[in-house]
């Protein structure tokens, strides 16, 4: 794509994430009209006569909102994720749990359920063992001969292996009239229970790392050259891999102690932002983040207006997920070659 369409292409999809945005506040059981929504909304800084129920605002502001931003910025922080990994390992399968951080923080959340810790505790949790998780992948592939970044991920599949044989038996100790359903349905993902609170605590993490990712992108497409180009043009890849590596492992594990684990988004996102931008990671990873909160707030909301019982997120992003990829697979031509 030519620098010059770039740009309105990239505002034309900040432009659709405002739209899905609003689209999330006025879907659902209790249907509110657009234009009820944005006065709501403005009410809330400007003095207007309210005419709407009560309720509405409760639902906008406390309920949809939160929940709404929340589906976005995991979006965002998941397929920026998935388009780093992806540039910085050349493969195009790589998503940001392949370093075990989703099975490590799956186990956290799940022994913080069995204690029957609040959703807070949860949450810090299943960070804290999510970079527990990395932690063991890094010293796993540090301490061979081969230093490679194949290695590190295949220390990656140990880990996760090991962390999603604990989480199997944190469900069979479980209750399975109480605690069972509640580690299952947040292994599932969800964001039913988000809050202002749990939203804040992950802005103040994963909004900075994307920044700083951003910043970073133009990087990726120095590692792409290979390691001797890298250090001809004086720059150190290892030191370039661990910071884009910290930076996108931060934020997977904050996502995945806000919303339980949701699998493909970080693998089919990046893909969809590669077909219409192209490869160039400058240009790739701002599409990633616009597309992936797209992506994701849609997939919130048919998970929570398609049934009268909400439908696991996981489970959505897994039956669009599949076949979307192997669509792309099919259409797509080679970039990693």
């Amino acid at each position: 794509m030519k620098r010059g369409r770039f740009l309105p292409t990239l505002l034309l999809m900040w432009v659709g994430v405002l739209v899905v945005l609003l689209a999330s506040l006025c879907l659902g059981r209790y249907s509110i009209a657009p234009q009820t929504v944005l006065r709501a909304l403005v009410s809330r800084f400007v003095p207007i006569i309210r005419t709407w129920d009560p309720t509405v605002e409760t639902v906008v502001w406390q309920v949809r909102l939160p929940r709404a931003l929340a589906a976005a910025l995991v979006g965002a922080a998941l397929s920026s994720g998935g388009a780093v990994f992806q540039g910085l390992f050349h493969n195009p399968l790589v998503s940001p749990y392949v370093l075990g951080v989703s099975s490590g923080a799956g186990f956290g959340a799940a022994v913080a359920i069995l204690l029957g810790a609040s959703a807070a505790v949860t949450q810090a949790s299943a960070f804290a063992t999510g970079a527990v998780a990395v932690s063991l992948t890094w010293l796993i592939a540090r301490s061979g001969r081969d230093r490679s970044h194949v290695t590190l991920v295949l220390a990656g599949f140990v880990v996760g292996s090991l962390f999603s044989s604990l989480v199997a038996g944190a469900q069979y100790v479980a209750d399975p009239s109480t605690k069972l359903p509640q580690i299952v349905f947040w292994l599932m993902g969800s964001l039913a229970s988000v809050q202002w609170a749990d939203l804040l605590r992950a802005v103040v993490v994963i909004v900075p790392c994307l920044v700083v990712i951003t910043v970073l992108r133009w990087k990726l497409n120095i590692l792409s050259m290979g390691d001797d180009e890298a250090r001809s043009l004086g720059e150190n890849p290892a030191a370039m891999r661990v910071v884009l590596i910290g930076l996108t492992t931060m934020t997977t594990a904050v996502s995945v102690a806000l919303s339980g684990v949701i699998g493909w988004v970080g693998l089919v996102v990046p893909h969809l932002a590669r077909g219409i931008v192209g490869p160039d990671s400058r240009r790739l990873i701002p599409a990633s983040i616009a597309l992936g909160a797209i992506y994701m707030m849609i997939i919130d909301d048919v998970a929570r207006s398609l049934t009268m019982a909400e439908i696991p997120l996981g489970i959505l992003t897994g039956i669009v997920g599949a076949p979307v990829f192997a669509l792309l697979l099919r259409r797509s031509r080679s970039d990693w070659d």
